[in-house]
């Protein structure tokens, strides 16, 4: 019997078809053996029913099975040296190469082709059912295949077949019908491997759902890194900021171990997964391919517990861990080699951003445009091929906005759940505050803008362990325009804005609040966007002495938001109607503290007008500077009320009257709570007790 494969084109595929023949070698004997007449037994019957003569024969032999006797080892000899000399001359012989990272001795590997021929074979299906006496049994079972190899059905050949030895634990076989008697369940080689050993390299499709391109972006020393893996660590741990080149840091450092990288995002695993049986295909790809499993973020698999880190940390490859808190012990019963990833410094973000965009042209492009960004090196490169096709629609060069919108668009939608996302749209000529309010907005925008330059280059937070974030506070009157100054603070650095629903923090049961706070807090962590904590001091409110026990827990919440506060690295801006209803403990850490007064005549005559000015069509009879000097209201109420008298225009189909500014006005005062006074109003105080339109 000859193979009807076709001739090999290859030297790992003659060497994998030449132990074949030696399977066919084997097969052989046992089909010599199998045709020996059954005494007493009609052969036109032969497996449909056991006769009484047979049933004493197996009665006096089945203490001792006779082995079969071993084929010619002139074949099997041969084709190892032809294996040997391929080898020495550099080629690359699949089988071996699964033998040394599975750890598989000769009785594995011959049990390992005498279950995958029937899927290099055809014929040999039929042939193993002749053996078994079974029409439909056309896989080798554990019985064949251990007295196909060397005629040992003990204890000895049971172990390279139980759960935990290298051929059924790597993944290279399945052992399947549980609840047949051991020795008559069937062996089958999962496709991926066979499909290797013939040199097809197509990623096993169960996985490649997780499996994510990674980055080999220079930034840091990776030696250390590298040097452990190459000793022969087999768990190590990459501890990085957001932002970091974690991911980029563990594929150089392979790469100088002589490892590829097989990079697979946690957070793409579906909640009823197994996460197990994942773990054991990443361990079978890479160690058929040589790679190393890269997997991040570490936090994605926390949440399912300490079990699903552990499953992917004990793999049988080498394994990469990557993930912005500290290593749990408790997450691996092997001791990693920990390393901290540094974030892409102002050099190391411009070399990716210029990677990234591949020739497009990029100069004239400000460093300002995504410096307040913090991006890994495979964020840039999303980023960049959504900045590309932004401008190819547009039918022009690539440009700061088009890199501002790709920055926006590797934002993580999990915080939009605990907050409500605004792309902001106001701009610095929409303000309209005094000059001090204004620079003290800018100095805000420039903390964060170059906190890299001054905390990093000149070296300003080499001696401080708090947070590298920025923490504001604005105070003032409501409408005085603290919430679109945060929005025009966001637009100035490209970032979407995040409003925290305070109804979905704030809880009546202990520990709640701290709970939801940390969720946003982690969200938080893996966006570029500006937290704004309205109304904040419903959170951030003075501590107070404690008499009971719910002094005691709202005491709590306030301490824990001052830790977590302190710990977070982008732009938090609290706003309060009441200053002095903050904790001062944390106004003491706060960096900024802007105060929002009522604008003056000249401010609200400039707010009047720019509120009147959207687009509506005006009367002749409007009199802004009677509006400005006699109603001391803020921009928030001169808008409501310029809103108000738009639509009762456009109800009557006319342009904004004078008369309907004041009936606006009347409405705003009796929200406000205030009275209708002839000082205020004057000449048009009727208007306000009545009339027709």
């Amino acid at each position: 019997m000859t193979s009807t494969i076709e001739a090999p084109t290859d030297a790992s595929l003659a060497h994998l078809l030449g132990r074949l023949q030696v399977v066919h070698a084997r097969v052989r004997h046992a089909v010599a053996r199998h045709r020996v007449p059954d005494p007493g037994g009609d052969e036109r019957f032969r497996g449909l029913y056991i006769s009484d003569v047979e049933v004493d024969a197996l009665l006096t032999d089945a203490v001792a099975p006779t082995a079969l006797p071993a084929p010619d080892p002139a074949l099997l000899n041969a084709v190892e040296a032809a294996a040997d000399d391929a080898e020495r001359a550099g080629a690359d012989i699949r089988l071996r190469r699964l033998m040394r990272a599975f750890s598989l001795d000769a009785l594995d590997t011959e049990i390992l082709l005498v279950a995958m021929a029937p899927d290099l074979d055809p014929r040999l299906e039929r042939i193993y059912a002749y053996l078994h006496d079974d029409v439909s049994r056309r896989r080798a079972s554990t019985a064949l295949a251990l007295d196909l190899c060397d005629g040992l059905a003990g204890p000895r050949g049971r172990a390279h077949l139980e759960a935990g030895s290298p051929l059924v634990a790597g993944g290279l076989l399945v052992v399947e019908d549980d609840d047949r008697p051991y020795l008559t369940r069937s062996l089958r080689v999962p496709d991926r491997v066979a499909s290797h050993l013939l040199g097809l390299d197509a990623t096993d499709a169960t996985i490649a759902s997780v499996l994510v391109p990674c980055s080999s972006t220079p930034v840091g020393d990776v030696t250390p890194l590298a040097n452990a893996l190459a000793s022969g660590c087999r768990l190590a741990y990459i501890q990085e900021p957001m932002g970091g080149a974690g991911l980029s840091m563990a594929a150089r450092a392979l790469a100088q171990a002589g490892l590829r990288s097989l990079c697979v995002d946690l957070r793409r695993i579906e909640r009823d997964e197994d996460v197990r049986e994942l773990a054991n295909r990443l361990a079978r790809e890479a160690l058929l391919t040589g790679a190393a499993v890269v997997a991040f973020p570490v936090e994605a698999l926390a949440e399912r517990g300490g079990e699903a880190v552990r499953v992917v940390a004990e793999s049988r490859c080498v394994v990469v861990m990557v993930g912005g808190r500290a290593w749990d012990p408790l997450w691996s019963r092997d001791v990693p080699y920990i390393a901290a990833a540094a974030a892409l410094d102002a050099d190391g973000r411009r070399r990716a951003w210029q990677d990234a965009l591949d020739g497009a042209p990029v100069d004239g492009i400000p460093a300002e445009a995504t410096g307040g960004f913090r991006l890994t090196p495979e964020q840039i490169g999303r980023a960049a091929e959504f900045a590309r096709r932004q401008a190819a629609a547009a039918g022009r060069a690539v440009d700061a906005s088009d890199l501002r919108e790709g920055s926006r668009s590797q934002n993580a939608a999990g915080l939009e759940r605990l907050a409500r996302r605004v792309t902001p749209r106001a701009g610095w000529d929409d303000l309209i505050l005094p000059a001090m309010v204004v620079v003290q907005l800018a100095d805000v925008v420039s903390r964060v803008r170059y906190r890299e330059r001054v905390l990093d280059e000149w070296g300003m937070g080499r001696r401080s362990s708090k947070g590298r974030g920025v923490k504001a506070l604005f105070a003032g009157d409501s409408g005085t325009g603290k919430t679109m100054s945060a929005e025009i603070a966001a637009a100035d650095l490209g970032l979407d804005l995040y409003v925290i629903d305070l109804s979905t923090v704030v809880d009546k049961y202990v520990g709640e609040t701290e709970k939801n706070l940390d969720r946003i807090f982690a969200e938080a962590d893996r966006i570029n966007g500006v937290l704004l904590f309205d109304e904040a001091d419903a959170l951030f409110g003075k501590r107070s002495e404690v008499r009971d026990a719910q002094d005691r827990y709202a005491n709590v919440e306030v301490a824990y938001l001052l830790q977590r506060m302190e710990s977070f690295d982008g732009l938090a801006i609290l706003t309060t109607n009441l200053r002095a209803n903050i904790d001062e403990a944390f106004a003491r850490r706060l960096d900024a503290i802007v105060d929002f007064p009522m604008p003056e005549e000249d401010d609200r005559r400039r707010l009047w007008e720019l509120n009147l000015g959207m687009g509506s069509p005006l009367a002749d009879d409007l009199d802004l500077a009677f509006l400005a000097r006699r109603f001391k209201l803020s921009g928030g109420s001169i808008r409501n009320i310029v809103m108000t008298a738009a639509f009762t225009a456009a109800r009557y189909d006319r342009a904004v009257t004078m008369a309907d500014v004041i009936r606006g006005t009347e409405v705003e005062y009796r929200k406000l709570g205030h009275l209708l006074v002839e000082s205020e109003f004057g000449e048009y105080l009727p208007l306000v007790r009545g009339g027709n339109p």
